[in-house]
């Protein structure tokens, strides 16, 4: 077959297949119907009816049935409520249940039925009122006619029927329906104009004629002399009819009768008339035609309205016989419909199932069609995919050789950066050792002895550059990893004794922290095969570790060491701070930091301690429950078989001096350094330190403690709580901080008006503009970088601290004496502090005249308790509230010296003095003057 017969054979399956799916399409399309929701599901109305006990409702679900013929994919769903408040609310929320997708509903009574129908309204479930109103107007459309309308029309062709006077009994529906309430106000209404027509008794005959028949047969005498009855629908109108024929009082009183509903056909209010059962019925349409017509209208979202008013018109001799024609006709007119529309249904079902026919068939055709060229064009394509498989595959391999030499490229370069990594670490030992040698010197020396500073601070020095080599020995033990250059160097040891003295170095630190610290274990010797230098590490890991994490008060850390049948189990387990799923999921990833410990170490201990029992074919397990506490499980095989005999020696080589250096003078050091700080002296300004690392915390504390009050805080919580509690002068924060940011203790700080005017300075290791940006954003007055020099901090706080003092000078020799408290306005406050101060001069200006204003009153006013205003105002303007408005007054008083005539005892009054004695008392303290002579002016 050539090519083109090929693509001949391609390009008509393809248009075979549309061809099919366009004839499903089609199908689909002329099954459909208009009347289903976009989902393709047929609509769902339910209806909530009173009471179908009545030829007027039933009259109404007639005229429904006869417009849902028009719509027969809707389902319709009727509920009788029976005249049962209860029942139709359960009714409804039935409907609801079921997310109908709209609810027509006719109130037995309108107010208990009320909430039912906001319900469904908040369900998002259209609802159509038809006949009764409830008494709100949440609901999407209203059937049904204007009760008011009906009975005021009633009204006035009362009067015009009994020539304006007359007895007229009443006879009212259920009471609490709106067709009553509005039938029976309309009516009396129109009645209320024409005195002579007096209204001598209502009856409530609940749309029943039995129960009017029962009613007015028992109080008949009563009502004897009545000219007409108003029934507020026919067959009331027709139970009184009945009544009073029986008592034989019709014809001599002549009583005429009138209803409302002016139904059609057998035993309605038109054939009443012809009768002369009644004298008139005032026609009162159901509105079910139109309720399921503007229903199809909200469900196909098309244009309708909310209140839909039906007419009504006055049903008597005059007009009764051609209006009964007019229904007798319509009803002809339904049944010839009703039998074409069975006849079109019939038809209809014929033509579906015929077209259906055809198109299997056309369907078949098509497919047998395409199955034969699709055989043709399914060779074809397999020919063609085998071409390009074969052509992927080779460039699959060009892009395989590609990355393996990429790989290797990036071996390469990683090979070297590593290299070195690795060779600039191995430099820092000489510099560092360098440094420890003077350090250790000038420590042994009598300079340090006499200068207890500078022995600190030397110390610190020492402290550091130990972990510093500690950290590059890491590195370099990596490396060696890496490379398979450790190499185990096993003996025989007393496991026991060699954990005890691992142990001793940190027993000082415990003893001073009051932590549990000991070693559990059944065993007086236990002889291991293990690298006495490797397991060094491990365990001092594991031990600095648990020191760093455990709890303040009653921490506990036990070694516990067990002997198994083929292996040792040594256990180190705490009850400190403990680790998330997540956290023990990564530990032992190397430079992994995760949670709270991102600002805590390198991440190289545990994974370093994991590789070096690997080395002795051991294992290392954890457990660890975040707040309750961390476990490490070292199993040890027994005996020396799992080692080669190039592993083993005969007697283990002694700790290294550096080794035994670290785990001693470590300890001690940290210890010492911890322990130093000056005696705290009370100072007036006082600083709050956020900081989590424990020997800068306590560097800074010891630095500061001799000219402020130093606060301490080891993590961001607790910090933020300890600025609430003590509302420091000044606060220095690390941004990293475990549990909770410098960045967010900024932006909760200074949005807090208790909080705001405090200055705050971030330390962090992160010097990127972006970061700088980022903190100054959030509002912090001060950013300074890791490492930096003390003397640059020191300046920073004093600065800070001195404009402060600037700030409250001017407060101080600038208070104002009038409410406009321009002093406010500058630009060393932030928004929050320069509203709170022009809110609290304001209060005390206008309160200035007031004997009774205090503290609490503008704690009130302002809304902080009485230690946060002080500590809020002292800090800010330099006073104390109650000197703050003293000053004002004197000061006011003043003025009034200078600028009015007033009499020394007003201007007291005047300024808030309850007391003229002690305003001169109080003013001459303040100006080294009395008021009389300042006023004479001798000043």
């Amino acid at each position: 077959m050539t090519n083109t017969g090929r693509k001949i054979i391609f390009n008509g399956s393809k248009i075979l297949f549309g061809i099919i799916i366009i004839g499903f399409v089609i199908l689909q399309m002329t099954c459909s119907d208009g009347n289903k929701r976009p989902d393709g599901n047929s609509f769902v109305i339910g209806f909530s009816q009173c009471t179908s006990g009545d030829e007027w409702r039933r009259a109404m679900h007639q005229e429904m049935k006869r417009e849902l013929a028009f719509y027969p994919e809707v389902e319709f769903l009727i509920k009788d409520a029976q005249d049962d408040n209860e029942r139709q609310i359960q009714h409804i929320q039935t409907f609801i249940k079921q997310k109908v997708d709209l609810l027509i509903v006719s109130p037995n009574e309108a107010n208990p039925i009320t909430p039912a129908v906001e319900q469904a309204i908040q369900n998002n479930i259209p609802v159509i009122i038809i006949d009764r109103r409830t008494t709100s107007d949440v609901y999407t459309s209203f059937v049904g006619a204007d009760n008011y309308e009906i009975g005021k029309t009633a009204g006035e062709y009362v009067v015009e029927l009994l020539k304006g006077g007359g007895k007229v009994l009443e006879i009212t529906g259920l009471p609490g329906s709106s067709p009553a309430i509005l039938r029976s106000k309309g009516f009396g209404d129109a009645l209320a104009q024409h005195p002579n027509i007096e209204v001598v008794g209502k009856i409530n005959g609940q749309w029943q004629e039995n129960i009017v028949n029962q009613r007015l047969a028992d109080t008949l005498l009563t009502f004897k002399a009545v000219d007409l009855v108003f029934a507020h629908n026919d067959v009331m109108a027709r139970g009184a009819y009945n009544i009073f024929k029986n008592a034989h009082s019709i014809h001599q009183n002549k009583i005429k009768f009138i209803g409302v509903d002016g139904l059609a056909g057998e035993n309605g209010g038109i054939e009443m008339v012809m009768d002369s059962v009644l004298d008139a019925t005032f026609l009162y349409p159901t509105g079910g035609e139109d309720a399921i017509q503007i229903a199809m209208d909200i469900l196909q979202r098309r244009a309708f309205k909310k209140e839909n008013i039906l007419q009504t018109t006055i049903i008597d001799e005059r007009n009764v016989r051609v209006l009964k024609m007019q229904s007798e006709k319509i009803s002809n007119q339904q049944q010839d419909i009703e039998r074409q529309q069975s006849r079109i249904d019939e038809q209809i079902k014929i033509y579906k199932n015929q077209r259906n026919l055809i198109s299997i068939l056309v369907i078949s055709l098509l497919a047998a069609l395409v199955l034969g060229a699709n055989a043709l064009y399914n060779l074809q394509q397999k020919q063609i995919a085998n071409k390009k498989l074969a052509a992927q595959n080779e460039e699959i391999v060009q892009q395989r050789n590609k990355i393996i030499e990429m790989a290797e490229a990036a071996k390469v370069a990683n090979e070297a950066k590593l290299k070195f990594f690795t060779n600039i670490s191995h430099e820092f030992r000489t510099p560092l050792t360098l440094i420890l040698g003077p350090v250790e010197e000038i420590l042994n020396s009598s300079i340090a002895t006499k200068n207890k500073h500078l022995r600190r601070d030397l110390k610190l020095i020492r402290a550091n550059a130990i972990r510093l080599l500690r950290l590059v020995t890491q590195l370099m033990d990596f490396r060696k990893i890496e490379h398979n250059k450790m190499r185990v160097r096993a003996s025989e040891q007393n496991a026991i004794e060699f954990i005890q003295e691992i142990m001793s170095a940190f027993e000082r630190t415990a003893k001073r922290e009051s932590i549990d610290f000991r070693l559990i274990t059944f065993e007086q010797e236990l002889l291991v095969w293990f690298d006495v230098n490797m397991l060094d590490k491990v365990l001092f890991n594991l031990y600095s570790n648990a020191f760093k994490f455990i709890r303040k008060v009653d921490g506990k850390i036990y070694t516990t060491i067990t002997k198994e049948e083929e292996t040792v189990r040594i256990s180190v387990e705490d009850n400190g701070r403990g680790m998330s799923p997540e956290h023990v999921k990564h530990a032992f990833d190397r430079f992994y930091r995760g949670e709270d410990y991102s600002t805590i170490g390198t991440g190289l201990g545990l994974s370093l301690s994991k590789e070096l029992i690997n080395l002795h074919k051991g294992e290392i397990l954890l457990f660890s429950k975040k707040g309750v506490g961390t476990k490490f499980d070292i199993i040890l095989p027994l005996g020396n078989a799992h080692f080669l005999p190039h592993e083993r020696v005969a007697q283990a080589d002694h700790v290294s001096s550096y080794e035994h250096y670290r785990i001693q003078v470590e300890a001690d050091e940290t210890a010492d350094l911890l322990s130093t700080s000056p005696t705290t002296i009370k100072k007036d300004t006082t600083i709050l330190l956020i900081e989590d690392n424990d020997e800068l915390r306590t560097f800074l504390k010891n630095k500061f403690t001799e000219f402020y009050e130093v606060i301490e805080a080891a993590d961001g919580e607790v910090g933020w709580q300890k600025s609430l509690e003590f509302v420091p002068d000044l606060i220095i924060c690390d941004v990293m901080l475990p549990r909770k940011d410098g960045l967010t203790i900024v932006e909760q700080l200074k949005s807090d008006i208790k909080t705001s005017h405090i200055p705050i300075i971030l330390l962090t290791a992160q010097d990127t503009i972006e970061q700088r940006l980022k903190g100054i954003g959030v509002g912090a007055d001060d950013y300074i970088s890791k490492p930096f020099h003390y003397a640059l901090l020191a300046e920073k706080v004093k600065n800070i601290l001195y404009n402060r003092q600037i700030l409250r000078a001017r407060f101080s020799n600038e208070l104002p004496t009038k409410t406009s408290a321009k002093s406010a306005s500058n630009d060393g406050m932030n928004s929050i502090d320069r509203q709170f101060v022009n809110e609290f001069i304001s209060i005390v200006n206008t309160n200035i005249d007031n004997p009774n204003f205090n503290v609490n009153v503008i704690c009130k006013q302002i809304g902080m308790s009485r230690v946060q205003l002080y500590r809020k105002v002292k800090s800010l303007l330099g006073y104390s509230v109650s000197d703050y408005i003293k000053t004002i007054r004197l000061k006011k008083a003043q003025q009034l010296l200078s600028e009015t005539d007033l009499p020394i005892s007003e201007i007291a009054f005047a300024v808030g003095f309850a007391s003229a004695a002690y305003f001169s008392t109080a003013f001459k303290a303040k100006f080294k003057i009395s008021p009389s002579e300042y006023k004479n002016g001798e000043r």
